[in-house]
């Protein structure tokens, strides 16, 4: 459904037997389920194209707010122990702050989350090179990768979740990669305050994938300042060691005796100015962990507690890792909701994904997508509060 600009539109969901849906009629009152979306007008982007806006809330009040633009997430009200709403996600008030410059705030993390060593691999032989842009690394897709894509997006009704889809079509040898690849990216909100994201794709020519959602949470609130009171539990017994430009050396190193175990509850600020090599490298957290016994079905990667607000969100995916990055190169520059410059450490990262580098790391886990296969992805964000 292509919503005018002009007016906010409320779609209605269907109850029962419901389908994906794009043609939804047009409703005036949320449904009894408690479930809605509302679409608007973002902005409009420098080069003059319309975004839309996508609002999607359960009936506990829980909001998302999701852009065409990158797939941004730029909202995301979750109730405290209290049942008060806060938004708990890091980003801007206006379109053209997204932009400009930014870390990356709430955004579709494409063709290759995380870094490419040199910008370069080879399939097959055949040698590729990205676009570098950190350092002599390819980050996150490279110069304009997904998060700075227009998204065509329609509206999904299904029983007691609603949603948005959200496509795009990366043109063969885009930033460098490989082949024509569709993408199709799911948001779904439901009644039970999770957020799930399903991630879709298909290629005509073997290419590097890994696709990842890079929303900064804080769970005490947006502009509530940094988050080392967080307390963290990662289901991981080993990680990925870096060098000092950040790319994984290949091993898969134990965490026993290091800061980086996080298999009981621990605060992001207890070891996190240790001196230790890796968090020397990292200038803090920014490392991959290897998920326990992932095999590819949905399994508990993380979760996070805040006791000043007792937001508690855990973090399950089908994925091998996850990259914990805990904000390190905020330095204020970015000006953020309210006026409030984001300082160091202000917001947390919990990116699902494939290892760095997998596609110059042959014990990594595959990244090479082939025409005849598809990828899949799911992770689940789940919201609740401890008293």
């Amino acid at each position: 459904m292509k919503p005018t600009t002009c007016s906010m539109i409320l779609l209605s969901l269907a109850l029962a037997n419901c389908q994906p849906n794009s043609n939804s009629e047009e409703k005036d009152q949320y449904t009894t389920s408690g479930l809605s979306i509302k679409v608007e007008e973002h902005g409009i982007t420098d080069s003059g194209e319309t975004i839309d806006l996508y609002t999607l809330e359960n009936q506990n009040g829980m909001k998302m707010k999701v852009s065409t633009y990158g797939g941004i997430v730029t909202q995301l009200y979750v109730p405290n122990k209290d049942g008060n709403l806060e938004d708990i996600v890091l980003g801007f008030d206006s379109l053209s702050s997204y932009e400009e410059k930014h870390p990356y705030f709430g955004a579709i993390v494409g063709r290759y989350g995380n870094r490419i060593a040199k910008g370069e691999f080879s399939i097959d032989g055949n040698p590729y090179t990205l676009a570098t842009n950190n350092g002599e690394n390819s980050l996150h897709g490279g110069t304009v990768g997904f998060d700075k894509k227009i998204w065509k997006a329609k509206t999904i009704e299904e029983t007691e979740k609603v949603g948005i889809e959200l496509s795009y079509e990366s043109p063969d040898m885009e930033e460098g990669f490989p082949g024509n690849l569709n993408v199709i990216i799911r948001y779904f909100l439901n009644n039970d305050n999770a957020w799930t994201i399903e991630y879709k794709a298909t290629t005509d020519k073997k290419t590097p994938v890994n696709l990842t959602q890079h929303t900064y949470f804080n769970l005490n609130g947006a502009s509530s300042g940094k988050i080392l009171g967080h307390e963290v539990v990662i289901n991981a017994d080993r990680y990925t060691p870096v060098d000092e430009i950040l790319i994984p050396t290949g091993e898969l190193a134990s965490i026993e005796n290091t800061p980086f175990d996080f298999r009981k509850p621990m605060k992001v600020g207890k070891r996190i100015n240790e001196d230790h090599p890796q968090l020397q490298y990292g200038n803090g957290y920014d490392h991959n962990w290897v998920i326990n016994e992932n095999e590819g079905n949905l399994k508990l990667a993380a979760s996070v507690y805040a006791p000043e607000s007792g937001r508690f969100m855990e973090v399950l995916t089908t994925e091998p890792g996850v990259q914990f990055y805990t904000g390190n190169f905020l330095n204020g520059e970015n000006i953020g909701k309210g006026n409030q410059p984001y300082q160091k450490r202000s917001g947390l990262c919990l990116e699902t994904q494939h290892f760095p580098n997998s596609p110059n790391i042959e014990h990594f886990p595959n990244t090479i997508l082939s025409p005849e296969a598809k990828y899949e992805s799911k992770t689940v964000y789940q919201f609740s509060v401890k008293q």
